[in-house]
């Protein structure tokens, strides 16, 4: 898991540092943001220390009528060595007993000057982002008609021949040869190239060649959600291949199923237009449109109603 801290925050959010300088490289695990309302009024036994604490009117408020004693022990228990960071917003003043037990415990106090629901937002969002899962695949991923349409299959088999013809035919590549995918968001799929290979599209026997260069900026995508994936492998005489498109197929990327179709590869097949077709069929079945299953009903129909003839 990628490693975010305190530190990140200041530069991503220009915050400011007012105490605890020690402890800004304390990693944050989770992207869970908590508000210590309930610790504020002294419960703590379920106090979520590894998140980021965030300090609005509302906890500081309550906290000015507090004792001089409540409050010491209350700022004591807020800072613990777990704790990655604590926030205030509306750019209010911190607390005498926040700041003196934050730098005993190395615990980071950051101030924005942002309101306290859209700082919760915006850091949950980035957070949540940062520390997501990612993985990285073998395989080319094109946008096609607004479908994230991940290519994969062994070296050779066509998987960036047919992305330059899909490019072609007017749609956008993303990344060739490695995809790097981040899972967002609970379930979303998010790919895109990395830096390196940014834009290029490596063709056997021609070589490297840059998509934005040759077809302008309006061939390429920096990022795309994968939402669907075809897996290209060379026709295999044994293997009997789906011939309705009835039962559909998933794989798993990261914690996530997509929709997977295998289609075979050999001489004469027009790989690019079936790559175009399967996206836009994709598209129709979420729409509710199943081409498969109106057949399968026509025939059933069709079969009854001689069953009934014959009787």
């Amino acid at each position: 898991m990628p490693k975010v801290t305190a530190a990140n925050l200041i530069e991503r959010f220009s915050l400011t540092i007012l105490s605890g300088e020690d402890g800004i490289h304390r990693a944050i695990t989770t992207s869970d943001i908590s508000r210590p309302g309930m610790e504020m009024a002294g419960f703590f036994t379920y106090y979520p220390a590894k998140r980021v604490q965030l300090l609005g009117r509302t906890e500081l408020s309550f906290f000015a009528q507090l004792s001089d004693d409540e409050k010491v022990e209350r700022m004591e228990k807020l800072c613990t060595y777990d704790t990655p960071g604590i926030i205030i917003s509306r750019g209010l003043e911190a607390p005498a007993e926040l700041l003196d037990a934050s730098e005993r415990m190395g615990v980071p106090i950051l101030r924005a000057d942002v309101t306290t629901t859209r700082l919760s937002s915006i850091i949950t969002d980035f957070l949540e982002t940062k520390l997501a899962k990612t993985t990285a695949i073998h395989g080319v991923l094109v946008d096609i008609y607004g479908i994230g349409v991940l290519l994969t299959g062994a070296s050779g088999v066509g998987k960036s021949e047919t992305a330059l013809d899909l490019v072609r035919r007017g749609h956008r590549l993303v990344a060739d040869d490695s995809v790097e995918i981040r899972q967002e968001h609970g379930d979303t799929l998010v790919g895109r190239a990395p830096e390196l290979i940014k834009h290029l599209l490596e063709i056997r026997g021609l070589g490297i060649i840059d998509v934005m260069t040759l077809f302008g900026a309006g061939a390429v995508r920096p990022f795309k959600r994968v939402v669907l994936n075809i897996h290209l492998e060379l026709w295999d005489d044994d293997k009997a291949y789906d011939r309705l498109g009835i039962d559909e197929e998933t794989v798993p990327v990261l914690d996530t199923e997509i929709p997977k179709y295998t289609i075979p590869v050999r001489p004469g097949r027009n790989l690019a237009v079936i790559v175009e077709v399967a996206a836009m069929n994709f598209r129709l079945k979420r729409m509710g449109i199943n081409a498969a299953e109106e057949f399968s009903e026509r025939l059933t129909g069709v079969i009854e109603e001689s069953d009934r003839e014959e009787y």
